[in-house]
């Protein structure tokens, strides 16, 4: 090789060097430069969730997919050189479609901050309500707590008898974050349920004893009564007096036969179990062809007369086969002990109190005088 082409070579080698290096450094700036260069949006908000188990690679491209970032690649280096690409937190993530990765990195390491929410539950709503309820203050799905809440093995591991969580609810204000899990949701209520109960029944343990053992009842069964206590009384002083009612038709030996006869059971019995008998079916096919709630029309009697409901107290005598709703610590003390009176009937007077009566007759004028 000549001198000249020596040269040549040589000087093509150092240009194609230099031209490299120039390179380089300008993707080394870029690089360096990239945790604070803002992304090219307009400040606009964006949604982002990291899930449980997703690497950093995964959490890059969502990043870029939502348009948050930019070059994801370059993201995953900047977070290797903090040593952060395992300390993002899950949660969802309301970010800024301008912010720098260095801005967005910091969100993901510091976490979503907690939430908390107020959520009301009233007495005497039956499980489906109060779900709705929970759902529309962000705590948890309607669905999820549903499904959670008839679960077999939720049931059992937390010893609960019947099909659902039902009656074991209690109603109170409560604190949640958003969002909690269904089955942290409904462990909270049946805690506190069974801590009421508890100290009620320590408080009335002989009044309680003595109802149990004269019916042969379980805890259970009182639950049940007092629930249908919940939706019969308005004024708190008629508590005891409504549950009595419904002890002196169960245990008198004349009154024939022992049926409860109480409207909210049926409704219950429509409304609730994952399957309702035809009757309930047609009832509430009306509400869905108008768009409104199930149970938006009054009771017919196709449905007093529905022998395939179970919970209907017209024609089942005795308890219905579980609680209609969850009562609050006036029904269940209520429940525990009723006054001892001697009534076996009761209409409404008013919005909130009852006539009660001892004879058929004496109902009979009630009936006629008030609802007539």
């Amino acid at each position: 090789m000549s001198r000249k082409a020596f040269r040549t070579a040589l000087l093509v080698v150092l240009g194609t060097l230099a031209i490299a290096l120039m390179v380089a450094g300008w993707y080394g700036w870029q690089l360096y430069q990239y945790p604070d260069t803002r992304h090219g949006g307009t400040g606009a908000e964006v949604k982002v969730t990291i899930d449980k188990g997703m690497s950093f690679p995964q959490i890059a491209s969502r990043l870029a997919d939502k348009r948050i970032i930019d070059r994801p690649s370059w993201f995953r280096f900047h977070a290797m050189r903090r040593g952060a690409t395992t300390a993002v937190r899950t949660g969802e993530y309301t970010l800024r479609d301008n912010m720098t990765p260095r801005q967005v990195l910091d969100e993901l390491i510091k976490g979503v901050q907690a939430r908390s929410v107020a959520v009301t539950l009233p007495e005497g709503k039956h499980m489906l309500e109060l779900f709705e309820l929970i759902e529309a203050a962000g705590v948890a799905k309607r669905a999820e707590l549903e499904a959670v809440a008839r679960d077999p093995e939720f049931l059992r591991r937390h010893g609960i008898s019947g099909d659902s969580v039902d009656g074991l609810l209690f109603p109170d204000t409560y604190n949640f974050v958003v969002p909690t899990s269904p089955r942290k949701v409904l462990e909270r209520l049946v805690d506190a349920h069974r801590a009421t109960w508890n100290e009620l029944a320590r408080e009335h343990g002989r009044a309680l004893g003595k109802l149990k053992d004269r019916l042969t009842w379980s805890d259970r069964d009182v639950l049940v009564l007092a629930s249908i206590v919940e939706k019969e009384a308005v004024d708190p002083g008629e508590r005891p007096r409504i549950a009595q009612v419904f002890v002196n038709r169960l245990t008198t030996p004349s009154f024939k036969p022992k049926r409860l006869e109480t409207d909210p059971t049926i409704r219950y019995g429509c409304l609730v179990p994952s399957r309702p008998s035809p009757a309930c079916v047609a009832w509430n096919q009306p509400c869905r062809d108008q768009g409104k709630p199930p149970g938006c029309d009054r009771l017919h009697r196709a449905q007093l007369d529905d022998k395939d409901n179970p919970y209907n107290t017209y024609q089942h005598e005795g308890l219905p086969p579980g609680p209609i709703g969850n009562p609050g610590r006036a029904s269940i003390e209520a429940a525990m002990k009723p006054d001892g009176s001697d009534y076996f009937y009761f209409v409404a007077k008013d919005p909130r109190t009852h006539v009660f009566s001892k004879t058929y007759d004496e109902h009979t004028r009630a009936v006629d005088k008030y609802q007539r």
